[in-house]
């Protein structure tokens, strides 16, 4: 019977599904099975994706979708027949399910093949037991994009397509297993809400929003809190494609009325969501808008003052004491768009990562086209109202709509918390200012653009959203606010050093490894080249402790930097972003890297650490005996100290010794004695420096360490060991009443 053996090999290719395997090391959340459709009617059926953050992957079952055409409004879209019921929203595979750790999480899919049976409808969302209210998202083309709220613990959701224009249209699903699991092992970024001290808690907004929605202190909440989830989703998805991993920043939560959906509000319903801190200045409103004022297009007055004030008074609310790091995202409520002299006040865009603070301050110019609740994201990035300068500002000129207010708002706004966490300029992405395009990552139609004068795109695919650049996920993964369970714990060392030796190498060493290298050519500011050591997620014991490169290979990276009068200049970042700057590669191999060994050999000096201040202060070296000579013992380290180190003294079996820096009448001598019968030898330094070298400690090829002599409580910690295949010959540096500056003298 041909007919039965034609329909059985089409129900094979509907329903083929992958054999269940193990979690990956990138924790996918893949969907569950499809409900069925024996009797649908297609010829060849395919399950359709629903991807959860996966970018570029090559188990995508329809690779001609990032060919789709992305036509205006004046346009055509592609000429396709609706099928007569909808298409699967299908799985790739029965794998396990994954982990995330972010409450409220991005998705994107498609219903069906989008090639042959291109359809609009409506994706709904429902929880298992009705944890959190159904959301309908919309579906162009058979693309979706949706955020997905979860709970801690096992998510069990079902997505719902359905279309009105499919005959005799009934809805199919499809079910998607998540795992939450939330982490409290990394330092949230706390949201706060700035206002003066006589501030009555509302931001600017058109009267039809106030009739609507209100413009006090209680929307302003819902609205920040929506946004900063926006923010977390945006980047755990970049985190996600960049093959880091489920990372992200986490926020401080509490127990309160739920705001993240319109129905909680209004039933009272109690949820565990991100804690919104009200702070209040120690100046009046007024006075803060005479810190700062911006123009129309932007221009500004200098908004330092107004930051310094609004970091004093995060200061004392968090009450933060010595070594205790806060990072905080605050919104300025009282920023006021005046119209006589069309300048906004008390406006800041900026972030600092500097001090016991990291703060990201902005202000509320857009805070009225913020969504309230999930219900109203696609609404926002939607909607084509004109922006009223009679009572808001339109920013930059790039807020003529709502949404390209919410745009300019929200996008930056996460521009400033990329400050707050190291980020600088980049060439492309969020901290080029493409955070106006955050709407693409959210929904999958754009509408008109009264900044561009054109229609948005019709399809909003993955290469068309903005994104963080590169090197801003290398900082993020190595972030400790983007921590997991897994991840080795921080070390106490960020010394990073630097070792130009024989044949042109350079070798670079760190015990906390090297994550990337930054390379500036002449006198960039953005970095446009760039090494990177990062084996995906593996975590800090995937980067090498030690490399080796040469000039040649790092010009070779940057185009048109071969010519050897072009400046090159390095900014290495190590596992735990400690950073060390080498200003011009040709000039670290000079007269001053190189030092003539007693044997005639050249020796090699690492980077120095301390800072010679003093006006007496003269360089010196040594040359350790026991390096050349082989019947010299060291047996012991005498070490001269009390706050300072004042000098080290070498003692060799023979009963001589030698002596860098002096020894002190007044200080504290301390002896370190090596167990030579087990043949235990000097390996290297432990220093403790602030501008000057406070303490010192000796490590040993047994592994063994002695205690730090000196100011045990130093600031940086730095360990001086040799590269492998080098040892020590000697040390230099700078000696003036105290030791001041330091360094390795190596050779092989």
């Amino acid at each position: 019977m041909p007919f039965f053996k034609d329909l059985r090999r089409r129900s094979r290719a509907t329903f083929s599904l992958t054999p269940s395997s193990s979690f990956n090391a990138n924790d996918d959340v893949l969907p569950d099975k499809s409900s069925s459709t024996l009797d649908s009617p297609i010829p060849s059926l395919r399950s359709s994706s629903v991807s959860f953050l996966k970018s570029n992957s090559p188990d995508l079952p329809f690779p001609h979708l990032s060919t789709l055409s992305k036509l205006n409004g004046n346009g055509d879209g592609p000429q396709v027949t609706p099928p007569q019921r909808p298409v699967p929203i299908g799985s790739q595979s029965s794998r396990s399910n994954g982990t995330v750790h972010q409450k409220i999480l991005l998705i994107y899919g498609q219903t069906g093949d989008a090639r042959q049976h291109s359809v609009d409808g409506n994706i709904t969302i429902h929880h298992s037991q009705d944890s959190f209210p159904p959301i309908t998202w919309p579906v162009y083309e058979s693309h979706f994009k949706a955020l997905v709220h979860l709970i801690p613990g096992p998510n069990k959701l079902r997505l719902e397509f359905t279309s009105s224009k499919i005959q005799n249209p009934i809805a199919h699903s499809s079910w998607v297993s998540i795992n939450y699991l939330p982490l409290v092992n990394s330092p949230p970024l706390q949201l706060a809400i700035v206002l003066g001290s006589d501030s009555d808690g509302r931001f600017d907004a058109v009267p039809e929003r106030i009739s609507r929605e209100g413009n006090g202190l209680e929307t302003a909440i819902r609205k920040f809190r929506m946004a900063a989830y926006m923010w977390q989703s945006f980047t755990g998805e970049q985190m996600y494609r960049n093959k880091f991993g489920r990372r992200c920043f986490r926020f401080e939560e509490e127990w309160q009325v739920g705001t993240l959906s319109l129905r909680d509000a209004k039933s009272h319903q109690m949820r565990n969501e991100a804690k919104i801190h009200i702070i209040r200045c120690d100046r009046t409103v007024n006075d803060l808008r005479n810190l700062s004022v911006v123009g129309q297009g932007g221009t500004k007055s200098d908004a330092s003052e107004l930051f310094n004030v609004v970091l004093e008074a995060i200061k004392r609310y968090f009450g933060t004491g010595d070594g205790q790091m806060q990072y905080v995202s605050a919104l300025m409520l009282d920023t006021h768009w005046d119209i006589g002299s069309q300048k906004i006040t008390c406006h800041a865009a900026a972030g600092s990562d500097g001090d016991n603070i990291k703060l990201a301050l902005f202000g509320s110019y857009a805070l009225q086209s913020y969504p309230t609740a999930m219900e109203e994201v696609v609404t926002a990035f939607t909607d084509c109202t004109r922006t009223d300068t009679n009572f808001v500002a339109n920013y930059r000129n790039e807020c003529g709509s709502n949404w390209e207010a919410v745009n300019s708002g929200i996008g930056g706004h996460l521009r400033s918390i990329g400050r707050l966490f190291g980020c600088r300029n980049q060439e492309s992405g969020i901290m080029c200012g493409d955070c106006i395009l955050l709407n693409r990552s959210f929904t999958i139609r754009e509408p008109y653009s009264t900044r561009t004068k054109a229609q948005g795109l019709r399809l909003c695919l993955n290469e068309d959203e903005c994104n963080w650049h590169r090197l801003d996920t290398l900082r993020f993964r190595f972030h400790a606010c983007f921590r997991l369970p897994r991840d080795s714990p921080p070390r106490s060392d960020d010394s990073v050093q630097v070792w130009p030796v024989d044949n042109g190498k350079i070798l670079i060493t760190s015990s906390a490894g090297i994550a990337f290298i930054e390379i500036y050519v002449d006198n960039d500011e953005i970095c446009r080249s760039y090494l990177e050591y990062v084996d995906g997620d593996s975590g800090n014991n995937g980067i090498p402790k030690q490399i080796a490169l040469t000039e040649a290979e790092i010009r070779r990276q940057t185009p048109g930097s071969t010519n050897k009068k072009r400046k090159i200049k390095l900014v290495i970042y190590s596992g735990i972003l400690s950073t060390y700057t080498i200003d011009d590669i040709s000039k670290l191999k000079s007269k001053h890297s190189t030092a003539k060994l007693p044997t005639g050999q050249v020796g090699y000096r690492g980077n120095k650490l301390g800072q010679a201040l003093s006006l007496d202060s003269i360089p010196e070296q040594l040359f350790l005996e026991c390096a050349f000579i082989q019947t010299k013992l060291l047996v012991s380290v005498k070490v001269y100290h009390n706050g300072f180190i004042y000098g080290l003294e070498f003692c060799y079996e023979d009963s001589t010794s030698q002596v860098f820096g002096h020894k002190n009448s007044n200080s504290t001598r301390s002896e370190f004695v090596f167990d030579t019968r087990r043949g235990e030898i000097l390996m290297g330094f432990y220093v403790k420096m602030g501008r000057q070298i406070d303490g010192i400690g000796l490590i040993t090829n047994l592994s063994r360490k002695s205690a730090v002599f000196g100011n045990g409580n130093g600031r940086a910690g730095h360990t001086l060991i040799p590269p492998r295949g080098y040892s020590i010959a000697g040390i230099s540096g700078s000696v003036a009443s105290c030791i001041e500056e330091l360094s390795l003298i190596i050779t092989r």
